[in-house]
């Protein structure tokens, strides 16, 4: 039975991965600040869900949380590194973009260092990373989220370097995503390609056990990522 960790499982992707791995059979560590989400994901999972309430920014705390999880759960064969935020707003306070950057970026390089380690010891191992198709963009509404994006995206190509360059058998998956309905983009406006959370959640899930080093959701976006990179920045500069 393979025993994965989620961060950010109180909601969204993250909650909707925890359901549909619980349901195929796999035990699943769930981690997130709300903990009475987490409770109520437990009673839904049952036995196979292992739950800590934790904000991952807290790195010492957050490392104890993964440890314990494991423990529990008698080891882990996927870490899935899903906490993030977003936010779309020409000039949000230092204090919001800063907390979105601290998470975005120094909490999932955390996680992902804390992963590669753990596995690079053990022998095997996958690390998933939630980046978006705002890695291959910027846009002067969102500057802090794309950048964060972007540094996923660039984090997760040098540790599957890394991995290639160690005996263990680490996977290194990044999740490219589109538009999804989740709490975080109910008031959006503009999207479009939108999935439901469950169609976004069942084809990660083909990602990952494919070992994919990049896989798109939904998959249509790949074509959209194709445009992205051909367009120069002197058109971006004017949308």
């Amino acid at each position: 039975m393979k025993k994965i960790i989620i961060t950010g499982a109180t909601s969204g992707i993250g909650r909707e991965l925890a359901l549909q791995y619980a349901k195929q059979g796999f035990k699943v560590g769930l981690i997130g600040r709300r903990e009475e989400r987490l409770e109520e994901l437990k009673s839904i999972i049952g036995e196979n869900a292992y739950i800590k309430a934790q904000d991952v920014t807290e790195h010492e705390a957050a490392e104890e949380s993964y440890r314990e999880l494991i423990e529990e759960m008698g080891g882990m064969d996927v870490m899935i590194l899903n906490a993030g935020m977003g936010r779309i707003q020409m000039l949000p306070p230092w204090g919001a973009e800063s907390k979105l950057i601290e998470l975005n970026a120094l909490a999932f390089a955390h996680g992902c260092h804390f992963a590669f380690d753990y596995f690079k010891e053990q022998g095997h191992g996958q690390i998933v990373g939630m980046s978006s198709m705002a890695a291959l963009v910027a846009f002067h509404k969102a500057a802090a989220y794309t950048a964060s994006k972007h540094f996923i995206s660039t984090y997760m190509t040098g540790y599957r370097q890394k991995a290639k360059r160690v005996e263990a058998d680490i996977a290194v998956t990044e999740i490219r995503a589109g538009y999804i309905w989740t709490e975080m983009t109910e008031r959006a406006k503009g999207m479009f390609w939108v999935a439901s959370v469950e169609k976004a959640a069942e084809q990660m899930i083909e990602g990952i056990q494919r070992r994919k080093n990049i896989f798109y959701v939904t998959k249509r976006w790949r074509l959209l990522a194709w445009v992205a990179k051909c367009v120069p920045e002197w058109i971006w500069n004017r949308i």
